[in-house]
């Protein structure tokens, strides 16, 4: 059977009940084990090479790690009740066709990821194997595509490991950091303001916001009696606890680093706790945690794809082979983009994570609303695959808000893109992802229910279409 195999069979069709399997703990360990990892280290030192202190970095790294974990998680919870992956529910709100919109712009995204992803996993590998950095990416990238087509089970065995191993290395980095350093001098000089306050809680809120569009794809194996309550924390406070950790850690390495932390992220994080075969080890462990997290991405992105082309192709099912090809051109792609700006990681990275909220908060807020509010986890999941179906090829009140949504955060954008007319007024503050999120709920909660949109009176299933 389909869920018995160690290699997933299925792809983006409906998970039935007689597959259905896992446990709430699989979704805490996946969660926060791909979370221990140096791209969340280097998130977190942003704060602080970006202007902030540790103290208030600290605080407000934290309260965007609760307020975007939410989300998320509310996400996540979303898995066991539809069986499906998180992006083809999209096409409730967006239509089979509509979906394409916000699906194209989640494929840009993890494959960006992916790409920053890889500069730094190169240059771990490269340290512990002794070879190149484009190297070290290129060998990355071999794991990486190996991972993503074994899919789900894989996925979810690689974040046990990497959680384990994950807490014994952060547990000696801190003792080392600690131990070896004043850390009382560093909270102590203390100075707020709003602008590095608010920067600290937007990087850890996009961080965890940005996991929205597929978090449900490593719930969906879950039985459907599983509790939504119990998926919800399972899920986000695996999340937040391990990219709070993450950030805890970047902040202090960059307070100590001043700008020797920019050039070579890994190799200094490594260097505070151990040399030889300890280092081995410690750099062993940010390989891992990096191969989580960039897995999901790809296994993302490759979801996407399908999506995007079964929307078309007027059905849900993807063979192996096709499976085989989506993930190599993914990771194939990420991984040139990674061997082109590997020498200007953390300027692009900043830039990217922030600009990129600009297109996920209002789906984020179009899909929550939606499912939890108007339609309530009444599904019909064949319509999904049919343009002629109950969702239409375009539902334009899900586009409209979208686009609302976007537009609407321009003026409060700030980023090496393009800075926004009410940056400046704020005092050098964005809050465009909190106008992303509010408005866009609001508009299409009560255009939605005031449409003539027929919700089904119970979830439908594929047998009884």
């Amino acid at each position: 059977m389909a869920g018995k195999s160690l290699i997933e069979t299925r792809s983006i069709d409906y998970i039935p009940e007689k597959e259905r399997h896992g446990r709430l703990l699989s979704q805490f360990t996946l969660w926060f084990g791909c979370n221990l990892q140096i791209t969340a280290i280097v998130t977190g030192a942003l704060a602080v090479v970006l202007g902030g202190d540790v103290f208030w970095s600290l605080i407000g790294l934290f309260i965007g790690q609760v307020f975007g974990g939410a989300v998320m998680a509310l996400h996540g919870a979303q898995g066991p009740k539809l069986g499906l992956p998180q992006m083809i529910s999209s096409r409730v709100q967006f239509g089979v066709f509509g979906a394409v919109i916000p699906l194209v712009l989640v494929c840009i995204m993890y494959v960006g990821f992916n790409a920053t992803g890889a500069v730094l996993a190169g240059q771990a590998v490269s340290s512990l194997l002794g070879v190149s950095e484009t190297a070290g990416i290129l060998i990355f990238a071999a794991v990486i595509v190996v991972l993503t087509v074994c899919g789900y089970r894989v996925i979810h065995i690689l974040g046990k490991a990497a959680s384990v191993i994950g807490v014994a290395a952060f547990a000696y980095l801190f003792v080392r950091l600690l131990s070896t350093n004043d850390v009382g001098v560093l909270l102590d000089n203390r100075h707020f303001a709003w602008g590095s306050f608010l920067l600290a809680v937007s990087l850890s809120a996009s961080w965890q916001i940005a996991f929205g569009p597929y978090v449900a794809d490593y719930s969906r194996y879950l039985p459907s009696h599983t509790s939504s309550l119990k998926t919800f924390l399972a899920v986000g406070v695996g999340s937040v606890l391990g990219s709070q950790a993450s950030m805890v850690l970047g902040v202090f390495a960059a307070a100590l680093a001043g700008k020797a932390f920019s050039g070579q992220p890994v190799a200094f994080i490594v260097g505070l706790g151990a040399s030889g075969l300890l280092a081995s080890a410690l750099f062993f462990s940010v390989i891992l945690g990096k191969t989580t997290i960039s897995t999901l991405n790809a296994y993302g992105s490759f979801m996407c794809i399908a999506t995007i082309i079964s929307g078309f192709r007027g059905q849900l099912t993807i063979s192996r082979a096709q499976r085989l090809v989506f993930v190599l051109c993914i990771v194939g792609l990420s991984t040139g983009l990674a061997l082109a700006g590997q020498h200007s990681f953390l300027a692009a990275f900043k830039s990217f994570l922030l600009f990129l909220l600009a297109f996920f908060t209002p789906w984020s807020a179009i899909n929550l609303v939606d499912y939890y509010g108007i339609t309530r986890e009444r599904y019909d999941v064949p319509a999904l695959g049919d343009p002629d179906g109950r969702y239409g090829r375009w539902n334009w009140i899900g586009i409209g808000v979208y686009v609302f949504g976007v537009l609407i955060q321009m003026p409060f954008i700030d980023s090496a893109f393009y800075s926004g007319p009410m940056v400046e007024k704020l005092g050098g503050v964005d809050i465009s992802w909190l106008v992303g999120l509010a408005l866009p709920a609001l508009v299409y909660y009560f255009l939605a229910r005031g449409s003539k949109r027929q919700v089904p009176a119970q979830m439908v299933l594929p047998s009884q279409a």
